[in-house]
């Protein structure tokens, strides 16, 4: 329990302020109903995000503490006030031609036209993230040096096609080409921009952790990600932020109100922090084999998932029962595995 102390004060401080927001409002009918919205949010959030936590841990447990403890503090304020409240920020203002303190203003006092605008680049938001967790899951599965397989049939001959220099970058290209014709005449050039940029923020993590790490050799993403480094912490970061498109878009479809969406989300990612430092500091993945695959399965899930989204609507329970259901699976093959060794 001690891991979750911080997430339970947070949980605590948030819903107070959901609280006095609410009474602020329309009184105490208004306070109540805005603290059920948060904890509402809070739960979407944590399912939507788990098979993040479960990644994130698989990185941070060859860490050094410096960089685990800069994750895990610097990295929690990004992805609270970041990605939850500044970043939807920043879209509004940039394609409203807005400044952030008018974008603010407008969220506070007439939050349907501004989440009508953010809502209006999903095709956008959702190629970017969708097409960064595509590499993600193909640079798991499409590596041949990877000996523990939990789908064999599948996860042995994507291992081979691992041999062919940049085969993923290929996929993803082809598969946000595919998607791309899904939206309308107009949004194609945007969404097929905000894709390469998945792909090239992707590479460019990679490039980064290379040049400042001075290392001898290229090596892909998912090396240079091994050990603590401004490389690895910028490509959590990113991860987290791909992972957080979903949960903020879909959070307007429960409530309009920023300030809810910022606590509620806020909530979710507090505890998928505490999820990912109880998984490093208890050694799960180590014991259950299979974690970190059902995880990345996941993620291509919710790849495929964002990237369908941008012309079918997705409900979010789906979403999120989804990715529980790969790591309720992995963990029982893991479970299965541990005790016929």
């Amino acid at each position: 329990m001690s891991y979750f102390k911080f997430s339970f004060i947070f949980t605590f401080i948030a819903l107070l302020i959901s609280l006095w927001w609410g009474y602020h409002l329309g009184g105490w009918s208004s306070a109540l109903s805005m603290m059920l919205v948060t904890l509402i949010l809070a739960s979407m959030e944590v399912s939507l995000s788990f098979d993040n936590a479960v990644v994130n841990a698989s990185i941070l447990k060859t860490w050094d503490e410096y960089w685990k403890k800069l994750f895990l503090t610097v990295g929690i304020l990004i992805a609270v006030f970041g990605m939850r409240l500044l970043f939807p920020l920043v879209i509004v203002a940039q394609t409203a031609d807005m400044g952030i303190l008018e974008v603010w203003n407008l969220a506070l006092d007439n939050p349907v036209e501004y989440s009508s605008k953010l809502i209006a680049h999903h095709a956008e938001i959702s190629a970017f993230g969708g097409v960064f967790l595509l590499l993600v899951f193909l640079n798991f599965m499409l590596d041949e040096e990877k000996n523990i397989h939990w789908i064999e049939i599948i996860e042995k001959k994507l291992g081979l096609l691992g041999k062919i220099e940049a085969i993923s970058i290929f996929v993803s290209i082809v598969v946000l080409m595919f998607f791309a014709t899904f939206v309308e005449e107009g949004q194609k050039l945007a969404v097929l921009n905000a894709g390469l940029w998945g792909i090239i923020v992707y590479v460019s993590v990679d490039i980064l952790g290379f040049v400042l790490e001075k290392e001898d050799e290229k090596k892909h993403i998912s090396s240079t990600v091994k050990k603590g480094s401004i490389g690895g912490f910028l490509y959590l970061e990113v991860l987290d932020a791909s992972f957080s498109f979903d949960g903020v878009i879909g959070a307007f479809a429960i409530t309009k109100d920023i300030v809810v969406i910022m606590l509620g989300l806020g909530i979710g990612a507090m505890f998928v922090r505490s999820i990912t430092i109880y998984l490093v500091e208890k050694g799960t993945l180590d014991s259950y084999i299979y974690l970190e695959h059902g995880a990345h399965y996941a993620i291509g899930i919710l790849a495929f998932i964002m990237l369908f989204g941008m012309k079918f609507h997705i409900p979010e329970l789906f979403t999120g029962l989804v990715g529980v259901a790969f790591i309720l699976l992995s963990l029982y093959s893991s479970i299965k595995y541990r005790r016929l060794s």
